[in-house]
């Protein structure tokens, strides 16, 4: 029983990420979207994202080719990918040169992609459900917790967010936390690993054979 219910979790935790993942990386806002509340946004996007799941029996089945057309063909305006993927790279970031940055941007968007669309296909009966949202009317940089809820234990899944302003402004994820774990300071230490011992390019060319590894994989 408690076997089952350990699995259970992990299952639910492979969900969290893949849709914390989809949620960041595939879905667009509406063009109100400068005017909603970051925890409506989330609550919405959430649904979009299970609803999406639960309609399409390719995705169900871990077409990985579906998942990525469903991320590339759309624009990215919820999430600050240049912020995540600089707050991941860390110093290593200002030394870069803008096509590295490119570089690491798209490298860094497969990774996150590849890593959790597998997961895509454990999504059945789960929903979300959004705390309440403990921030000023002020508050520029605020913290979306969530669960998911299914068979076993609840999971963790919690969004930062910032308020940009401008033209697309709105609320943007920047990061998120899965069980206690920050996405980007994990990917922190991996990367700071691999600049100190091979460099920008390095890591540039780590991502890449991952990126073809995890690929390899999916395609097997």
């Amino acid at each position: 029983m408690k076997a089952k219910k350990m699995m259970n979790r992990r299952s639910l935790g492979r969900t969290a990420l893949c849709l914390a993942a989809s949620a960041m990386l595939s879905l667009p806002l509406s063009a109100l979207a400068a005017d909603e509340a970051p925890d409506a946004l989330i609550k919405r996007l959430s649904a979009d994202v299970l609803n999406t799941v639960k309609s399409d029996k390719a995705i169900q089945a871990g077409d990985l080719s579906k998942v990525i057309a469903l991320v590339d063909k759309t624009v990215m305006p919820n999430v600050n990918f240049r912020r995540m993927t600089a707050a991941a790279v860390g110093p290593g970031w200002r030394q870069a040169t803008p096509e590295q940055q490119k570089r690491l941007q798209d490298e860094f968007k497969i990774l996150l992609v590849r890593t959790y669309a597998g997961a895509l296909a454990q999504v059945n009966d789960q929903t979300i459900q959004v705390k309440p949202l403990r921030a000023a009317a002020e508050d520029k940089d605020v913290l979306v917790r969530t669960e998911i809820v299914g068979r076993g234990d609840p999971i963790q899944l919690d969004y930062r967010l910032e308020k940009t302003p401008g033209d697309g402004a709105g609320w943007k994820i920047y990061n998120l936390n899965v069980l206690g774990v920050w996405l980007v300071e994990t990917y922190r230490g991996q990367f700071a690993q691999e600049i100190n011992a091979k460099g920008i390019d390095g890591l540039i060319d780590t991502l890449v054979a991952r990126n073809k590894t995890n690929a390899g994989s999916a395609k097997g």
